[in-house]
């Protein structure tokens, strides 16, 4: 299993980032949800961003490259082994920062690798 840590999570179910915590919880997938809203998705609590977490494998990204900037460090920082950029989250620059820093982005949905048994 991969954990996995969400940015983005919303506790909004019509949200692709509360249906992907959802799918990974079910395929029993641990996550770890960062975000700016208040809540709980798939049972766990949505942290604010800062709290780094060492044994990430996935990460996969809700929010759009206006934002990212924000999150570079964090990212960084947690070293997962690839982030996954979902259908509007595509970010060049990003792309080129975890390349330099060996980690693997991947233009992809997690919803649709979930589904297929890609993930």
């Amino acid at each position: 299993m991969k954990n996995t840590l969400i940015i983005g999570a919303s506790p909004n179910p019509m949200r692709y980032a509360f249906k992907a915590a959802q799918m990974l919880k079910a395929k029993g997938h641990p996550i770890v949800n960062v975000g700016i809203k208040k809540g709980k998705v798939a049972g766990v609590a949505i942290e604010q961003p800062g709290t780094l977490h060492k044994d990430i494998d996935t990460i996969t990204l809700y929010v759009g490259e206006e934002i990212q900037h924000n999150y570079y460090d964090y990212i960084l920082q947690t070293n997962p082994k690839r982030v996954i950029f979902n259908p509007g989250t595509e970010n060049e620059e990003l792309e080129l920062l975890l390349k330099a820093n060996n980690i693997e982005p991947v233009e992809a949905c997690t919803l649709v690798l979930l589904s297929t048994g890609q993930y």
